[in-house]
């Protein structure tokens, strides 16, 4: 990679700062970019690295020079340099035999900023997240990904509505990753079999604060076409282009870490997309004289593995044939025959008897994990026939809510309110429950007008998108429309954003129209909703989905209340949930594992209209959002049908009368009240902070200490 960077020497130092996301969730970091240069910030969508590929000399020549900046500058880079050789870390004081070690943490994405397009929704955000807070806290974690050099797709919606999924190469000099030389063959790349050929894998290093993320690539000169197309994009093609990602993910990636002579204590896999890393370093002790069992035993006892999703699909399993192709040569290479392979994996799909990676993971991990209660109760059912001499409850899946890292996610205008009224070093402190109570001290009316500011940042955005649909892709009047240029920002604000799956129900609020016209469009008291997210581009059922909302929005009788964000991802997603006024999450339970969303939502002083499922049941008192739906008995025809009903009701009788109740400073007191009870009772317990903490507690520390993973349930 060439470096055309020519920064003056005063200021150097801002190369390093770029290339380490720990700008992402520096706010001092991310300010000191911004006024560098504010307009290529805006049109960058905030990347420093391609800030400082794009501005000119002179601006940089006039930075060197100017007093205001340089004392910035400064400021910033003592910030960076205290955090790198930070050694009075959480982990040193309370686990000090950890932070020596390693913990590989392998995910199949990873969502650190919108300039590294390497995710597709919740899962790759919560590894991100993960990545963040390890490095807060002191863990001495590496993550394992693929670089994806075409990233996931970008979604345009045409003028009928439906999604229409492009892909645009990386440019991996605008992006903050660098190349890997592996030091023991001074080579780019190493090889490993991929059934009876030979792949060659590159890796790009990125730096996470003080942790590293490497990812694989295989689009180099070396391999042949259609190899080099085999880490092409995230989540697509077929069976077969899928369990050769997934060998290289987790083969391949052991065989990078030992090419980068790092030897990992615990082996965390982040769902089932990795687990052919634990048959790869049963492999490895095979090799060395080992049985099959004693190896298998071993890596059982140093392996983590979090299960991530309720819905059957959601878990990956291939047919025999793809196991014969690709693994025939290497069980030998186990110790064990073909059935015994079978076996690890064997499990009946509603197509057949399949190869299933998260019975394989189940079956090679000791700690093993859901991602909230409600999650774990569902999984211990769902899996229970792999432990048939077990009750349910005695199933070993444990579970450890989700969380979400605040420095990411926060608006800055909280961040300023955080430290004048709760205290100064809150973010250092953001998971004692204690320091949170002070959120009552916060004024009313600071608080509110606080919110209705960073509504209108929001509003503006989606504009600004409008606008530049309009000049650019010659949108149609009612493209715009749906687009969101008719907002209003007196209006209460219900914001719904995830991927449109069938069994997340976008549309669920939409089941009766007419019901839905006359609570939007109550000219006293009007409503909007606002939509964003992405379809699978081989998931039909949720592009209709997608299609029936994007409709409606162009519909002239929703008097532009209904409104869709195209090209749903980190970016627009910090605007949403520091924005809306209401988060509206309605799945069909129980097939929400966890759920994060509602968790940024509510940081930002945003109540959650949800379905009790997920993270929820553990979250809502009766005070800080609503809990609506859910009855489990029912078929899912009347359970839509109950949940809509119980939604409309909600909405009607309490959401928005409490937004509307004014006092004579028209301030809504009950609202606020909401606000803060909201910050309060979540902030602190639904923070990656806790969440990380929670893992090496329960699972990465007793699997160094070679003691049974603590019980999460």
């Amino acid at each position: 990679m060439s470096d055309t960077f020519s920064i003056p020497e005063r200021i150097g130092r801002l190369k390093d700062l770029a290339y380490n996301f720990w700008w992402s969730w520096d706010p001092e970091s991310r300010s000191l970019f911004e006024a560098l240069d504010r307009v290529l910030w805006d049109r960058t969508q905030h990347n420093p690295v391609a800030i400082l590929r794009d501005i000119t000399p002179e601006r940089l020549k006039e930075a060197e020079k100017d007093p205001d900046f340089l004392r910035h500058y400064d400021g910033v880079i003592k910030s960076f340099d205290y955090m790198l050789g930070l050694k009075d870390t959480w982990v040193k004081k309370t686990h000090p035999n950890l932070s020596d070690q390693t913990i590989a943490y392998f995910s199949a994405e990873f969502g650190l900023h919108n300039s590294l397009p390497i995710y597709s929704g919740g899962l790759g955000i919560l590894a991100g997240d993960h990545c963040k807070e390890a490095s807060e806290i002191g863990l001495p974690l590496i993550g394992i990904g693929f670089l994806y050099p075409q990233g996931y797709f970008h979604q345009r919606i045409q003028a009928d509505g439906w999604q229409e999924a492009t892909y645009r190469p990386l440019n991996v000099n605008r992006v903050a990753i660098e190349p890997v030389v592996f030091p023991s063959s001074g080579k780019r790349f190493i090889e490993i079999p991929v059934g009876h050929r030979t792949i060659r894998i590159a890796a790009w290093q990125v730096r996470v604060g003080r942790i590293r993320l490497f990812l694989m690539d295989t689009d180099i000169p070396e391999n042949e076409p259609w190899d080099r197309e085999l880490s092409a994009r995230l989540y697509a093609g077929d069976e077969d282009l899928r369990i050769r990602q997934e060998i290289v993910l987790g083969i391949g990636g052991v065989r990078l870490l030992r090419a980068l002579n790092i030897h990992p204590a615990v082996w965390h896999c982040n769902e089932g997309h990795t687990a052919f890393q634990m048959l790869e370093r049963i492999r490895e002790k095979v090799a060395l004289g080992e049985t099959f069992d004693s190896a298998a035993a071993e890596v059982r006892k140093k392996t983590v593995f979090t299960t991530h999703t309720p819905v059957p699909a959601g878990h990956d399993a291939f047919p025999p044939s793809l196991i014969e192709k690709y693994f025939s040569s290497y069980w030998p290479e186990l110790g064990i025959d073909q059935s015994q392979f079978w076996a690890l994996g064997q499990h009946k799909e509603t197509w057949g008897e399949a190869f299933n990676m998260t019975v394989l993971a189940l079956h090679l991990a000791e700690g093993k994990n859901a991602v909230s209660a409600q999650h774990g109760i569902v999984s211990r059912r769902m899996w229970q026939h792999l432990w048939p001499l077990s009750k349910e409850d005695d199933v070993p899946i444990s579970s450890i809510t989700n969380g979400i890292h605040v420095p990411t996610w926060i608006s800055p205008e909280l961040i300023r309110l955080y430290r004048r009224y709760i205290a100064p070093d809150w973010i250092e402190r953001q998971d004692d429950p204690g320091l949170w109570q002070r959120v009552t001290d916060i004024p009313d009316q600071e608080l509110w007008h606080t919110r209705q500011h960073m509504k209108r940042k929001l509003f503006n955005f989606i504009r600004e998108r409008a606008r530049t649909s309009w000049t650019q892709d010659r949108a149609e009047a009612a493209q715009l429309l749906a687009a969101g240029t008719l907002l209003n920002p007196e209006a209460l604000t219900i914001g719904y954003a995830r991927r449109f799956a069938g069994y997340k129900r976008a549309t669920l609020i939409f089941r009766d129209l007419d019901r839905l016209k006359r609570i939007i469009g109550n000219q006293r008291r009007p409503v909007q909703i606002i939509f964003a997210g992405k379809a699978h581009p081989a998931d039909d059922i949720g592009k209709h989905l997608l299609q029936e909302i994007y409709n409606l929005a162009k519909d002239a009788k929703m008097g532009g209340r209904i409104v869709f964000v195209e090209n749903y991802e980190m970016h627009v997603a910090h605007y949403l949930v520091q924005g809306v006024d209401v988060w509206l999450n309605s799945p069909r339970s129980p097939l929400e594992a966890s759920g994060t969303s509602g968790m940024k939502a509510a940081l930002n002083g945003v109540p959650q209209l949800s379905i009790p499922d997920g993270w929820w049941p553990e979250a809502y008192n009766g005070s800080n959002g609503w809990a609506f739906g859910g009855d489990t008995s029912l078929s899912p025809d009347e359970m839509d049908a109950a949940d809509v009903e119980n939604l409309y009701d909600i909405l009607e009788n309490e959401v928005i009368p409490l937004y509307y109740m004014r006092d004579s400073d028209d301030i809504p007191r009950g609202w606020t009240a909401l606000i803060k009870e909201t910050i309060r009772s979540i902030v602190p317990t639904f923070s990656m902070r806790r969440a990380v903490k929670e893992y090496t507690e329960q699972l990465y520390a007793p699997a160094i200490n070679g003691k049974k993973p603590a019980s999460g349930q």
